[in-house]
């Protein structure tokens, strides 16, 4: 489906002519991302959804952060307030009653 989009809005390009690196990168990232899962379902395993969910969701907060620090982001104060909450909600949810 995406590979459909993709050539209907006239974007595809050989990925066969991407740069190593690039290359690397995605490979790395596979990788990060299968680890990501296989930790992620241990971790349901062994804990309770309830508390494994939000922490997982807590990668948003991460990327708002790093997105600042390292790639000159400014969210607005709007954006600031919605990862604040996401921020609350998880530490409200991942810690028992």
């Amino acid at each position: 489906m995406l590979a459909a989009f993709v050539a209907y809005a006239g974007k595809w390009s050989n990925p066969f002519t991407l740069p190593a690196r690039t290359w690397l990168f995605l490979l790395l990232s596979g990788l990060a991302t299968g680890a990501s899962w296989v930790c992620y379902f241990r971790a349901l395993k062994i804990g309770q959804a309830s508390q494994v969910a939000p922490v997982d969701k807590f990668s948003l907060v991460l990327v708002a952060v790093f997105a600042v620090v390292f790639l000159g982001e400014r969210p607005s104060l709007r954006e600031w307030a919605g990862i604040g909450l996401v921020a609350a909600g998880v530490l409200l949810l991942a810690f028992k009653r």
